[in-house]
Formats: C-alpha cells, sequence, structure tokens
C-alpha cells in the first residue's frame, strides 16, 4: 500500500486532491493535514511514498516546509509536489532550491495532475530501490571486510560470489592500477575490456584515511550511451592494515540525473513557447553585467510586446491566442543569429539578447526587421492573425550597469512606442526615467487626493443642432493637486487605473455628477443630462448595476438623465454577464453611450444586442472632414446610428464649416470648442441660461488653454 501526505490549509483543497489521488491508485492511503507542523510530527515517526504541499500558507511556506521535510532522515528522498498559483518563476526557483520535486499550477487539471502524480511515485519507487541496493552493497562491504583474511588467502571466489548480486558495478585495482577483479553487473554494463583510467582522485582516496571519496561521473556503457554514475572510491588494506589497492562502487543514478535536468529545464524555460524565461534571461544578464567577465562586451536588449494580443485572446479564445504566441516565438526564432537569446518574459511579453551592439542606429534595422515579420499574417487552424509590436531597446553598457535597470529601461521604452500608438521601436532616453519617476510621483499622490477633496468635475455642453440647445454636459474629471494647478485626467488617469483607488474615483466621479444633474433639473428651465466616463474596472464589476441604480437614486436622479459612456474596446472585452448588467440599466431608464466610437472593434451583433443610445464620432474623423474617406466614415457612422434608432454626436468641433460638413453628413448633436469647452457647473449653468437661439455660438465659449477631455 502506497501513503501520501497533503498538505493545504484548505479543506476543499484537501477534499480534492484526496479524491484525485484515489483515481491514480485505488489502494492509496492518504493522510491530510492543515498545517505545516502537524505534517512535520507525523513524518517523523512515519514513511511516505509522496508529499502534496500547497506553496502559500499562513503558517509556513511551502518552500520553507520542503526543507523541514528534507531535513528528515526517512523523507531525503520522497517526492515532494508543490502546487502554487504564483506563476513568478522566482517561487519555483525557491521551492526547487528547497527540494521541491515538481510543480503544479491551480487551478488544479485532474487530467495532468495523475500523470505527475505517477511519474512522481515511479520515482520514488526507483529511489527506494536504490536506497536498498545501497544497504545491501553496505553489507556486502561489511561481509567483505570481514571476508578480508581470506582475500588475503586467494578466497576471492567467495567474495566475488556475494558481489555479483549487487546491482552496482564493483571492481578494485592494486597500488598500480591494475584490476584485480570486476563483479558481473559492471561486465554487462561496459564489458569485460573495459578499464578504468588512471584518476588523481585515486591518490585522495588511498590518503582518506578510513573514510571514501564520493562523486558523480559519466561513464559510456558498451553500446555507447552515456549514463551517469555515483561513485565510491575507498582504499583496500590488508590484514596489517596496509593499503593495497582501491575498492571501487558505482551506482547507477541517470533517471535521477534526467530528472533533474527535466526540472531545471522547468525552471529556466517557458512551458508553452520552450523558450527561455525572465529568471534565464535575468541570470544572463547578471552574469554578462555584473559578473566578472573582463572586458565587458556590448549587447542590445530588444523587450517586445505584441500589440492588442488582448483582443486575440478576447475574440478568438485563449486556445488561438496560445498558437500565435507558439508562432511568433518561432518567427523571432528564425531572425536572430547564432548565439542571440531569445526568451518569453510572460503574456506576451518577449525579449531578444544580441551581442556587439553599440548603438541604437545599429540596433534599429533588426528591430524594424522583427516588426516587419511580425506584421506578416500568421495561419492558425485556417483562420488568418494580423498583429504587430511595440519594441523598447537599451543598449549595454549606456542604457544601464545592472541587469534590472537594462530591463527596466527597456520596458520604459516599450511602454512609450505603445503611448505613441504602438507597432514600432524606440531606444531608451533619460528623460523617460524621469517621466517614469513623475509617475511615481503622482501615484504617492493620488493616494491621498480623494480624502484631500482634491478632484472637481467640469462639464461640456452637447448641443442639438435642430434646435441650438443643450440637451446634454458631459462631466470631466480634473484635479486640483497640492501644487494649486488644475490637472486634466492625461496627467493622471492613466496612472490611476493602475493603482487601487480607480473603483473609489468611478464612484466619486458618478455620485458627484448625479447630484449635479438633479441641481440642473431643479435650477434649470429645461432638465440636462449629464453623461459620465467610467473606467473598464467598473464595467467588469458583476454587480456594475447595482452600484449605478443605488447611487443615482440617494441622488434623486431621474435615471432617463443619466448617460454612461463606453468605448468600444471596453464593449469588446466584455462577457455575458455585462450585457446583462447594461440591459438591466436600459430597463430603468439609463442611458448608453459608445465614446470614441470608429477607432475601435465593434460588431453589428454587440451593437444591436446592447441598443445603444449615442454613438459619439471620434475627434480623429472630426479633424480630417477635408478627407473624403473621413467625412465617408462619419456618414457612415451616421446611416449606422439611424439604422439603430441611436442619436450620433460629433466631439470635437472646433468651427463653424465643420459644423455644417457634419450636420449635412447626418449628425444630429455635436460637442466641442465651437460650443463651449470644459467649464464648472456654475460657469456651464449661466451659459445655459444665456443661451437662445441655433447660433453655433450660442454657449459662450469660456477661455481654457488646455484642450483636454
Amino acid at each position: 500500500m502506497r501513503t501520501t501526505v497533503i498538505v493545504d490549509d484548505s479543506a476543499a483543497n484537501l477534499k480534492i486532491y484526496s479524491k484525485f489521488l484515489g483515481a491514480v491508485h485505488p489502494d492509496m492511503q492518504v493522510r491530510t493535514f492543515q498545517t505545516p507542523q502537524e505534517a512535520l510530527s507525523w513524518l517523523q515517526q512515519n514513511e511516505v511514498d509522496l508529499i502534496i504541499t500547497d506553496y502559500k500558507m499562513p503558517q509556513m511556506s511551502g518552500a520553507i516546509f520542503t526543507r523541514h521535510v528534507r531535513a528528515l532522515p526517512q523523507c531525503v528522498d520522497v517526492p515532494i509536489l508543490v502546487i502554487t498559483a504564483y506563476v513568478d518563476r522566482d517561487f519555483r526557483i525557491t521551492a526547487l532550491e528547497a527540494g521541491a520535486s515538481d510543480f503544479l499550477l491551480t487551478p488544479i487539471d485532474q487530467a495532468e495532475f495523475e500523470p505527475r502524480v505517477r511519474n512522481l511515485l515511479r520515482l520514488n519507487d526507483h529511489q527506494r530501490e536504490a536506497r536498498l541496493r545501497a544497504k545491501t552493497l553496505e553489507r556486502e562491504l561489511e561481509k567483505s571486510e570481514y571476508l578480508r583474511d581470506q582475500i588475503v588467502r586467494n578466497s576471492r571466489a567467495q567474495l566475488a560470489q556475494v558481489i555479483d548480486s549487487v546491482p552496482a558495478m564493483i571492481c578494485a585495482t592494486d597500488l598500480a592500477g591494475r584490476q584485480i577483479f570486476v563483479n558481473a553487473y559492471q561486465t554487462r554494463i561496459v564489458g569485460e575490456d573495459w578499464r578504468r583510467q588512471t584518476d588523481p582522485r585515486d591518490l585522495d582516496a588511498l590518503l582518506a584515511q578510513g573514510k571514501s571519496l564520493s562523486f558523480e561521473e559519466e561513464i559510456f556503457d558498451k553500446s555507447g550511451v552515456a549514463r551517469a554514475f555515483y561513485t565510491t572510491k575507498t582504499a583496500l588494506h590488508d590484514v596489517g592494515g596496509v593499503a593495497i589497492g582501491l575498492l571501487i562502487t558505482s551506482v547507477e543514478i541517470t533517471e535521477r540525473k534526467r530528472a533533474e535536468s527535466r526540472l531545471l529545464f522547468q525552471a529556466e524555460h517557458d512551458q508553452l513557447t520552450a523558450l527561455p524565461n525572465r529568471h534565464y534571461l535575468n541570470q544572463w544578464l547578471v552574469r554578462e553585467v555584473d559578473g566578472g567577465s573582463v572586458p565587458k562586451r556590448p549587447f542590445a536588449l530588444y523587450y517586445i510586446d505584441l500589440d492588442r494580443f488582448k483582443f486575440v485572446n478576447d475574440g478568438l479564445g485563449h486556445h488561438f491566442g496560445d498558437r500565435l504566441l507558439q508562432a511568433v516565438s518561432q518567427r523571432l526564432q528564425q531572425a536572430v543569429r547564432h548565439g542571440d537569446v531569445v526568451a518569453r518574459l510572460g503574456g506576451d511579453e518577449f525579449a531578444i539578447l544580441q551581442l556587439d551592439v553599440n548603438s541604437f542606429a545599429e540596433a534599429s534595422p533588426f528591430a524594424e526587421r522583427i516588426n516587419q515579420l511580425l506584421q506578416e499574417p500568421f495561419v492558425i487552424e485556417g483562420r488568418e492573425i494580423a498583429t504587430s509590436a511595440s519594441i523598447g531597446v537599451t543598449i549595454y553598457p549606456w542604457d544601464g550597469a545592472s541587469a534590472q535597470e537594462l530591463l527596466q529601461n527597456a520596458d520604459l521604452a516599450m511602454y512609450r512606442v505603445k503611448a505613441h500608438g504602438r507597432n514600432g521601436a524606440r531606444p531608451f532616453t533619460p528623460d523617460m526615467l524621469t517621466a517614469a519617476h513623475e509617475s511615481m510621483r503622482v501615484r504617492s499622490l493620488l493616494r491621498g487626493a480623494l480624502d484631500r477633496d482634491e478632484f472637481v468635475l467640469h462639464y461640456q455642453p452637447q448641443v442639438d443642432l435642430d434646435t441650438g440647445l443643450v440637451i446634454g454636459a458631459e462631466a470631466l474629471l480634473r484635479w486640483r493637486s497640492e501644487a494649486g494647478a488644475v490637472l486634466g485626467p492625461e496627467a493622471f488617469l492613466q496612472i490611476a487605473a493602475e493603482s487601487d483607488i480607480m473603483r473609489q474615483l468611478d464612484e466619486w466621479v458618478l455620485r458627484n455628477a448625479c447630484l449635479q444633474g438633479v441641481e440642473w433639473a431643479r435650477t434649470l428651465e429645461s432638465p440636462i443630462r449629464v453623461s459620465v466616463n467610467l473606467s473598464a474596472q467598473s464595467f467588469r464589476d458583476r454587480h456594475f448595476s447595482d452600484l449605478v441604480l443605488d447611487i443615482s437614486r440617494e441622488a434623486g436622479l431621474k435615471l432617463s438623465l443619466l448617460e454612461l459612456e463606453l468605448t468600444e474596446d471596453v464593449l469588446l472585452e466584455q462577457d455575458d454577464v455585462f450585457y446583462k448588467e447594461m440591459i438591466r440599466l436600459r430597463s430603468h431608464g439609463v442611458r448608453l453611450a459608445i465614446d470614441d466610437f470608429g477607432t475601435g472593434y465593434s460588431s453589428m451583433a454587440r451593437l444591436s444586442g446592447l441598443a445603444v443610445d449615442t454613438l459619439k464620432i471620434d475627434r480623429s474623423f472630426i479633424l480630417g472632414l477635408g478627407l473624403e474617406n473621413n467625412i465617408s466614415v462619419v456618414r457612415g457612422i451616421a446611416s449606422l446610428g439611424k439604422a439603430l434608432n441611436a442619436d450620433v454626436l460629433a466631439e470635437g468641433v472646433e468651427t463653424a464649416e465643420e459644423l455644417e460638413q457634419l450636420r449635412g453628413a447626418g449628425c444630429n448633436l455635436a460637442q466641442g470648442y465651437l460650443f463651449g469647452c470644459p467649464v464648472e457647473a456654475a460657469e456651464l449653468a449661466i451659459a445655459v441660461r444665456h443661451a437662445t437661439g441655433i447660433r453655433p455660438s450660442a454657449i459662450p465659449l469660456i477661455a481654457d488653454d488646455k484642450r483636454s477631455v
């Protein structure tokens, strides 16, 4: 009967893993513990075949628990399977160094769990057999000591009969290195004519004074296959205690070394693409930059991030995403020279190391070639997928004095490419680091900005082109920082989205916009609706509709006066739960608008299924109305809006000429500096009260030198 110990602070996990083990072996005896201390106490008195442990536990991590287990004499070779939710290889390396045998990522797939467990049980069988062989060898060697007098008296036949039964290579040589005898096992492995070569370690073994000298070595068998052995050399003495030769024992450890090699490969390589991983890349950089090699060699580090990879994963599924990553890795490997390193850092990020590159001017042609290769469509299971890449480049030693600096600076350069439209390559420059430090400063100030009441909403009017009247206003967030300046969202919103305050900020915006809508309904002759932009994080909330309805009801706002704006990107990445939440809001009267329409990947099925109220044409099309393509796009969106029974609002209207073109193209709403810039609520109310007629300038333009949205 086999015995397995499971250690996990989750009772549910203990039941699941126990059930999985029952499927592996019907006679499996399972012992479960919720604390590592209980398990260690039990293991001190018992022997097991396998240990399964969670990595993250309250009192002791899986790595520390593994180290304690390895300290127990009876558990030195017991296979240990570590289960972790951490993708980062550093956690695996820590567990591997502590003595872990294998890893599994949660959630556990039973189809992967069962073969892993069977392999580890086989490994334990081999190790147990090796221990038994070692004990047998030890006993037989003790017998050989007892029989050494008979050896001296030429009674070698009896000793040979004993040693021939041991499953290890055993031989003895005299002081000149001549072979005295070999056992049958050695003859079967390497043949009768094989002889050990003279080794400097022979003298060390003779001088060890009663101690053995042990080491690992590689020996080719008689078929030419390399095998790994653990060899022990001990001085052979006569009855008078004088050394007369060497006794050499070699136990095969080939399977163990293969298992170690597999674990090392897994620790240093990405499982999906088989490329070196972030840990391997970092170790390479540390050796090259921080090591003692002289002179230091210049090299280029390319940090590569696929553009819009998320749309492949979300639109086609993770299977296609994985296949695309594998195809990308193959193209990158085909593009590099011999000696270059291609690594996958995680997700859709890759890196390439190229030696003997001294400047970005030398690196630029290769970066351009990478992008051209990745822009060529990939055909996966008959489906054509197009992509591109954003590439940041650092050159050692000019762009970083350490491995960490080079990676960090290449990452900064890559994000600068992302911020400027993707699909390109940029070298690292010092101003990027300055911008990163500024981002950290802003992030720090943002943490307390809500508590300090530093945020304010500005509103930009939305005009009905048929009547010239203001029918709504878009709420736009501003930050009045400690320095006194009023900052637009471009200065802080992306940083807020990457921090933990975005949800709180969304709730603040929604609550204050609703309160302002109530105030306008009370004080203006005709109430105007308020349009609110919220982050993708809020739209992903499974209880988003409850949040919106609760806040609007607390404020007392009539729901038909509230319009929520979402981008096409947000629309694309959502699931059925999101659509149910949106349909629920619309059933209560809340309006939905698609912002920046025309720049994303909305499909008719998604739009018709959501039944939006407003399509907001992105400002980039308005700026280029002189181009026939752009005015055609505007007409097309207007026709689509009419078909969907939705309003079509043009953003960023600045001239009367643009207004006339948009009106002729079929737009019925407009927003932009021609009608008014974003201002505080009180100023907008004054402007609305004085607005009469259908003149484009009916809303007074209030000076605002920062044209931010």
